[in-house]
Parts: structure tokens; C-alpha cells; sequence
């Protein structure tokens, strides 16, 4: 697999995101541990090198299947975790903390559930209005100083705060939304980075699912399934977003590639300084997302995933919103 370059850190340009290994999208219901871990081990086979957590996914859980999964195959692969969404000092999981006390005690746990003594690609997960991002990023510096971080990261970061901490410490990554319906980085957000030297690691890049093609009804979803109250996916608001995914699929179907291979291929055409996480802990869907490597687009399909009617509806709720840094 062709690489993406991350500031000076080169991953494979299709990474895995392993938040639903823990039950991110529910509370956990269906979790199958040993799946995820042969998800892992077969995407590296397919030369997937970047693999994303966080220890606020499960909590915790999710590093913890990331680290049984690559423990022998360490230095196979680069292993992205983020803090900041869990407070060590009492305030728990779900608590906005990025002091540098909060950051330092952070690591600690993370390297003992990876099981490694380094962390590739150590990210803020939501920006502490709290705490000066000079300060979060200072914090980091430390940490590469000790050699328990490689590299920092900034998760939907507004441009003003990604300035400030990168004159702290180098910001080698930012993690976003991006994908065929949610382009608002392309504006501003892409061009600092890149201006910056900056990589970019699109997360939910098949939508949340639905550019999979495999949802056409929120019914078939478990009653504890946050996606059900997702304004994309709620009322007209859905039945206009899935017109988005019948031309994804009719563009894919020109070229015998699937939806979700479709959607990745077109992210993969932005640059080789993008580099797309979608997640899962199926080994098919695995299979599915990384053959989109050798996916090639015409100019004119490009033009048409390009042009697609934009998605109907906020990308996530008020309070999911109210928490990026804008």
C-alpha cells in the first residue's frame, strides 16, 4: 500500500479506526474482542500501518484490543491514541482535561494498555477551553522530550488553536471529519495545514456508515445507537442524504468498486498528505476498505463525487457540536 506522509511521520494512506471495537456508536452490546483483534492483525497483513484509538473509547477497551493485537508486531505498525476526554483527577470519563498533570498521567495508562513504551502519534482529542493549548502542548513537548510520545496531534482543532500550539511544539497531524459529506476543512482548515506542513487524518471518512451503502433505515439500528439521533440521520434529513450514497454507488458500480471503497478512493485523490481512518471491527469490511487503494477514478467521476448535492443537516448534534473547537 502506497504511504501518506503525516508531517514527518509516514503511515500507510488507509489507516483503521478501532472506536466501535469498544461500542462507541452503542453501549457495547454484540462486542466481539477476538474479532477485533484478527481485524487488527489482518489489516496489517494487508499493509495497513496506522492504526487509531483513544482511551476514552470503552473507556479504555479499545487501546486494550489495539495493544493484545499488535503486541508482537510492534514495530509493524504506528499506534495513534488520544487524551483529553478523560479527567485523571477525579472528573472521569467524559471530562474535558488537558492540563499537563492530566496529560502526563494520561500517557502512563495508555503505554500500560498498548503495552509499549512509545506512542507514535499522541493526539489532544478535543481542545480544553479550560487550558491554554500552549500549555496541552507544552505538556507534549515533555513527553517527546522522554521519548514516550514520537509525535503530537490536534483533534478538530479551529485555526487559530492549531497556530498556537504548533509555535509550542510541531503539530504533525490533524484528525477531522472529512469525507464526501462533510467537507468543511477544504476552506481554511486544509490550507493551514498544508501551509503549516501538516498531515491530515480524516476520521469517519464512510460517514458514519452510511457511505457504506449497507443502511437504508436508522430501524435496523439498536435503540442505544447514538447515529439515531444524528441529525443526517434523522427524517427527511436521511431520505435526502441517502440519494448521496445511490449516485456513490452508481459511480462505483461504473468501475466494480463498492460504496465504501468509492467514498475512500476519492479522498485518496486530495493528496498524499491525507491520510483516511475508517473504522470497524469486521475483517470483511477491512478486506473492503484497504482494497480501495487500487481504486482508480475518471476525471469525470471525480467531477461528480466532487459536485455531489451537500448533506442535509449538522454533522452531529448540538452537544457533540457545542464540543469542537470552532
Amino acid at each position: 500500500m502506497k504511504n501518506a506522509h503525516l508531517g514527518t511521520l509516514d503511515v500507510s494512506r488507509i489507516g483503521l479506526g478501532a472506536m466501535t471495537m469498544a461500542g462507541t456508536y452503542t453501549t457495547g452490546g454484540g462486542l466481539d474482542n477476538d474479532e477485533s483483534i484478527r481485524t487488527i492483525r489482518r489489516a496489517l497483513d494487508l499493509g495497513v500501518t496506522h492504526i487509531d484509538t483513544a482511551e476514552i473509547y470503552g473507556p479504555y477497551l479499545s487501546e486494550e484490543i489495539v495493544g493484545q493485537a499488535v503486541k508482537d508486531r510492534r514495530d509493524q505498525v504506528k499506534i495513534a491514541t488520544k487524551f483529553g476526554l478523560v479527567s485523571h483527577s477525579g472528573g472521569g470519563p467524559g471530562t474535558i482535561d488537558s492540563s499537563p498533570a492530566n496529560v502526563k498521567a494520561a500517557v502512563e495508562g495508555s503505554l500500560k494498555r498498548l503495552g509499549t513504551d512509545y506512542i507514535d502519534l499522541y493526539y489532544q482529542h478535543r481542545v480544553d477551553p479550560s487550558t491554554p493549548i500552549e500549555d496541552t502542548a507544552g505538556a507534549v513537548a515533555d513527553l517527546i522530550a522522554e521519548g514516550k510520545v514520537l509525535h503530537f496531534g490536534l483533534s478538530e482543532a479551529s485555526a487559530t488553536t492549531i497556530r498556537r500550539a504548533h509555535a509550542v511544539q510541531t503539530v504533525s497531524a490533524l484528525q477531522t471529519e472529512y469525507s464526501l459529506w462533510t467537507r468543511d476543512v477544504e476552506e481554511e482548515i486544509l490550507p493551514l495545514l498544508r501551509g503549516l506542513g501538516i498531515g491530515f487524518v480524516p476520521y469517519s471518512p464512510l460517514g458514519h456508515g452510511l457511505l457504506t451503502g449497507q443502511i437504508r433505515t436508522v430501524d435496523d439500528f439498536t435503540d442505544d445507537d447514538w447515529r439515531k439521533t444524528n441529525p443526517r440521520f434523522t427524517g427527511e434529513n436521511f431520505r435526502r442524504n441517502l440519494a448521496i450514497v445511490d449516485e456513490v454507488r452508481a459511480i462505483g458500480a461504473e468501475i466494480g468498486s463498492t460504496p465504501a471503497q468509492t467514498a475512500l478512493a476519492w479522498i485518496l485523490t486530495k493528496g498524499d498528505d491525507i491520510a483516511p481512518i475508517p473504522g470497524t471491527r469486521r475483517v470483511t469490511r477491512v478486506e473492503e476498505n484497504t482494497a480501495a487503494d487500487t481504486v482508480e477514478l475518471t476525471a469525470a467521476q471525480l467531477d461528480r463525487l466532487d459536485n455531489l448535492t451537500p448533506a442535509a443537516g449538522e454533522r452531529h448534534d448540538e452537544a457533540n457540536m457545542a464540543s469542537i473547537d470552532r
